[in-house]
C-alpha cells in the first residue's frame, strides 16, 4: 500500500519556508537519506521534483503527466511567468527558529547538488486571511476529501500529488484604496465572513468566479495550502496547490488570465502578479526514500 507523505495536510502551523532549488543534469540519487531519516519534533516537511529530476534517478518515478511549467500571456498583458525549478522543498511548524534551521541543513545537504533559486518565508497571517484581508482557502476540500483530491488514487504513483507553486506579489495599497463593496466584488465573498456573493451580485471575472471552474460537467478542485509571504515592501502570497491531476491547474489558471473561451480574467490580477511558476511531483512516501540516498 502506497503511503502518501502526510505534512501535505498539517494544516495547522503558523511558520512555512518554500526553498526552490535548481539542478544541472541529474544522473542518481539525491544527498539527503540522513537528514530525512531524522527528522525533528513538530516540524514537518514535503518534498516535490521535476520531471528531470526524477528521470535523472529513475524513469519509473516520473508521472507521464508532470511537464514544466509553461509560461501564460493572457489578457490585458498579464503574464503568469515560467521559473521552474528542480527541487522543492516546505518546511512548516509553529516553531519558527526549527524551520529556519532546518532549511539551513537542507540547503547545506543539497549544496554539492543544488543551487537554491528561490526562497519564500510564509506566516499565518491573522485568522487564516491573505493579506488582502480576506479570508483564503474558503472553498478548500475538508477531512477525507482533501485526499481524494490531491493525490493518485492508483496505479504506479499511487499517493503521489502533482503541485503547483507560484510567489505572488501585491499592491496592496491599490487594494485597500477600494471601498470595501468593491474589494468584495473583487474577491466574490464578503470580507468580514467570507460568505460568497449571490449569484445576482457575483460578477463575471471575481476570482470566485474565475477560479470555481468546471470541465465535463464536475467542478475542478484542488487543494491549496498557501500562505502570507514577504515583507513590507515586498508582500504577497505563496500560492501552494495540490492535485491528483496535473491538468488542473492548467484549466484554472486559464480562467484567470482570461484564456478560457468567455476571455474574461480575473479582476484581482489588477492588485497582484505572480513572479514565479512552477509545476512539481511530491511522490509517495516509499518512492521518496529512493530518491535520497
Amino acid at each position: 500500500m502506497s503511503v502518501h507523505q502526510s505534512a501535505i495536510f498539517e494544516e495547522s502551523h503558523a511558520h512555512h519556508l518554500y526553498l526552490e532549488f535548481e539542478t544541472p543534469v541529474v544522473t542518481g540519487a539525491l544527498p539527503g537519506a540522513e537528514l530525512l531519516a531524522a527528522p525533528v519534533s513538530r516540524v514537518h516537511e514535503t518534498f516535490a521534483f521535476s520531471g528531470k529530476v526524477l528521470d535523472g534517478i529513475d524513469h519509473r518515478l516520473v508521472p507521464p503527466e508532470l511537464t514544466p511549467f509553461e509560461e501564460i500571456v493572457g489578457r490585458d498583458d498579464k503574464v503568469a511567468p515560467a521559473t521552474q525549478g528542480d527541487v522543492f522543498v516546505w518546511i512548516q511548524s509553529n516553531q519558527r527558529d526549527e524551520v529556519f534551521v532546518r532549511g539551513l541543513e537542507w540547503v547545506r545537504t543539497l549544496g554539492d547538488v543544488a543551487r537554491l533559486k528561490h526562497e519564500s518565508h510564509g506566516f499565518l497571517f491573522r485568522d487564516s486571511r491573505d493579506l488582502t484581508g480576506f479570508i483564503d482557502g474558503t472553498s478548500n476540500p475538508k477531512d477525507g476529501e482533501r485526499l481524494d483530491v490531491a493525490l493518485i488514487p492508483s496505479g504506479a504513483h499511487a499517493g503521489g500529488s502533482f503541485v503547483l507553486t507560484q510567489r505572488w506579489l501585491h499592491d496592496l495599497s491599490a487594494f485597500h484604496a477600494q471601498e470595501n463593496e468593491d474589494q468584495e466584488r473583487v474577491i466574490g465573498r464578503t470580507k468580514k465572513s467570507s460568505i460568497e456573493l449571490e449569484e445576482a451580485q457575483m460578477p463575471p471575472d471575481s476570482h470566485v468566479s474565475r477560479t470555481e471552474i468546471e470541465r465535463n460537467g464536475s467542478e475542478v478542485e484542488i487543494y491549496r495550502r498557501s500562505t502570507p509571504t514577504g515583507g513590507l515592501t515586498d508582500a504577497g502570497l505563496y500560492f501552494l496547490a495540490f492535485s491528483a491531476e496535473l491538468q488542473r491547474f492548467t484549466w484554472i489558471l486559464e480562467s484567470m488570465f482570461g484564456k478560457s473561451k468567455d476571455g474574461l480574467r480575473d479582476h484581482l490580477l489588477t492588485f497582484t502578479k505572480p513572479l514565479t511558476g512552477s509545476f512539481y511531483f511530491a511522490p509517495n512516501a516509499q518512492a521518496l526514500q529512493r530518491i535520497f540516498s
